[in-house]
């Protein structure tokens, strides 16, 4: 066996065993990561690890870290009573606040992980203390920024159309940006309206408007059986805000506004690293409070950080091997110029629901070249199709950011939203490609 062959072998053996056993996938990754490159490929320590994705761990790690401060100084507490008053206390609106910040910083030029990992704290402790379904709060934020992906001035739209032009392909850049678009925003509305937003929605129309909460009535926290898609009746009973109870801007919160709002500059600015400025405001303000501070490293969801790492690691080994073009130049073989189209799909939705997407867009447009030669494919068309299969899958909970959204939900509520994302998104991994594929290759052609 190849190889390749035995790579891939490998990592069906991983989801196996996961999945049979009570075991850390991030930790069988990281094994098999050894064995294969130590046992089969012959590499030493350092090129097993190569593909260890050191970005991603500190920004799993920092953001997380910042907000757990934020979340014991009330400073995330006073952002969601901003957030509510500011909708009119209308919660049914929220999550689609969220989607259109998303979309609107990555389409400005922020990476999508940036744009998530700002946003999803706050949206996912909204969903907590109103009792909305934190899967539907983490999917509308992730295809929030998936929806700003392609635009024209975005980052991975500006990487996109330069590897087109490279390889001598017919570009479109507002086609790809809006078929993009509206593809994510038929999603949000699917996952709107199947995830509770008809039961928030019903609770606005019969008269109910949440506010800022009442911290004093609920310690702060949601009252119970406000979890879940039908949590919406149990928003409309909540006590009315009234102002003397909301949280007052004390001299931590200012400063904890003011680091989040540097980083908000710092990554869509000046493109500083989202990680390490949160780091850098996390130490900042345990410095300056070290009470509040005292117990946010062990909110750090460090099983989720090792599961994200460990699967990364092992397919970047996967990549290293070669194994993607392995799989990409056998496809190029098949005679069928439009079935070879829909494999390509699918390989970039598999691989990129757990490695870089701007990798392998990068790696997958070059081997459409030989399809689109026939003629018989459309270019516009394959492009668009690959780049929707490859990103919208970026929902999954071993991509950077599926990753966040576990990491910044509630602790108890941690195991479903992984299950939960793991099912949705190797949904979109089956779906994506063909729906995609049939209305802009096909279609197209």
């Amino acid at each position: 066996m190849s190889e390749q062959l035995t790579s891939i072998a490998v990592l069906l053996a991983i989801f196996l065993i996961g999945t049979l056993r009570s075991i850390n996938l991030g930790a069988l990754a990281l094994v098999a990561s050894f064995a294969v490159g130590s046992g089969v490929m012959g590499w030493e320590t350092p090129e097993v690890l190569a593909g260890f994705p050191a970005e991603l761990f500190v920004i799993l790690v920092g953001v997380t870290y910042l907000f757990a401060i934020a979340r014991n100084n009330g400073t995330v507490e006073w952002l969601v009573q901003a957030a509510v008053r500011a909708v009119g206390g209308r919660v049914a609106a929220i999550p689609w606040v969220m989607f259109t910040i998303s979309c609107v910083l990555v389409s400005l030029g922020a990476v999508s992980p940036a744009a998530v990992a700002i946003i999803a704290p706050v949206g996912m402790t909204f969903a907590v203390r109103y009792g909305i379904n934190p899967l539907l709060m983490g999917l509308m934020v992730v295809h929030g920024s998936a929806a700003g992906n392609f635009s024209p001035i975005g980052v991975l739209g500006v990487v996109t159309n330069g590897v087109v032009d490279t390889s001598g392909l017919a570009a479109d850049p507002i086609v790809l940006f809006l078929a993009n678009l509206v593809f994510n925003v038929l999603l949000g509305a699917g996952i709107y309206f199947g995830l509770g937003g008809r039961q928030l929605l019903a609770a606005g129309r019969n008269g109910a408007r949440a506010s800022g909460g009442d911290t004093h009535s609920t310690g702060g926290q949601r009252p119970p059986g406000t979890t879940g898609p039908n949590a919406a009746t149990a928003v409309a009973t909540q006590p009315a805000l009234d102002h003397d109870d909301a949280l007052p801007l004390d001299r931590h919160r200012i400063v904890t506004l003011a680091s989040m709002a540097a980083l908000v500059v710092g990554a869509l600015i000046f493109d500083l690293d989202v990680g390490l400025m949160s780091l850098s405001a996390a130490v900042l303000l345990t410095l300056l409070a070290p009470a509040t501070a005292k117990e946010a490293v062990g909110q750090i969801n460090w099983g989720v950080v090792l599961l994200v790492c460990g699967i990364v690691t092992y397919v970047g080994l996967m990549q290293e091997i070669g194994t993607v073009g392995y799989l990409g130049d056998a496809i190029s073989q098949v005679d069928a110029p439009l079935l070879a189209a829909l494999l390509i799909c699918y390989i970039g939705a598999i691989v990129s629901a757990f490695a870089s997407t701007t990798g392998i867009l990068g790696a997958l447009i070059p081997l459409a070249v030989p399809l689109l030669a026939t003629g018989q494919v459309s270019a516009i068309g394959l492009v668009a199709a690959l780049s929707i299969s490859s990103s919208v899958v970026d929902s999954s909970p071993f991509s950077t950011n599926g990753a966040m959204v576990v990491a910044n939900a509630p602790k108890e509520q941690q195991p479903m939203v992984y299950k939960q994302l793991m099912k949705w998104g190797f949904g979109l991994v089956l779906v994506a490609p063909i729906v995609s594929w049939a209305s802009l290759t096909v279609a197209a052609g």
